[in-house]
């Protein structure tokens, strides 16, 4: 999963999706949430999807706890999402454990190097045939 998360003062976990997510994506167009605040939630599971100009994606739980809420403000202004991911463009709000998977900036952007290789190569081995 492309999401960043941040530990909010209340010891809740504020979420969002990285500028490589956003990218991907393309211009942000909708979002909805399948969970109702204060339910509970696991691991993996969806809890809502994003629409982009390019593609839908779901948005899968990064924590074992509640749901605290979606970004009441994005209902509005989606396209904060794309102007500021890492900030007014956050996606929703969850309190408990993230889950182990979760990793630091610095091996996040390891694993997107390998990522766009992998995506770099593809491109080149299509032109070639």
């Amino acid at each position: 999963s492309h999401c960043w998360i941040a530990r909010q003062a209340d010891g809740s976990w504020r979420v969002g999706l990285t500028r490589f997510a956003v990218r991907m994506l393309g211009e942000m167009v909708d979002l909805g949430f399948e969970v109702e605040p204060g339910a509970p939630v696991r691991s993996g599971q969806i809890v809502g999807w994003v629409e982009g100009f390019k593609a839908i994606s779901d948005l899968f739980c990064i924590a074992d706890g509640n749901f605290v809420e979606g970004n009441a403000v994005l209902k509005e202004r989606i396209t904060l999402v794309n102007g500021d991911p890492h900030g007014a463009g956050w996606l929703y709000r969850v309190r408990g454990q993230p889950d182990a998977k979760c990793v630091d900036a610095q091996v996040y952007r390891q694993l997107l190097d390998k990522t766009i290789d992998k995506i770099l190569e593809k491109q080149k081995d299509s032109r070639i045939k």
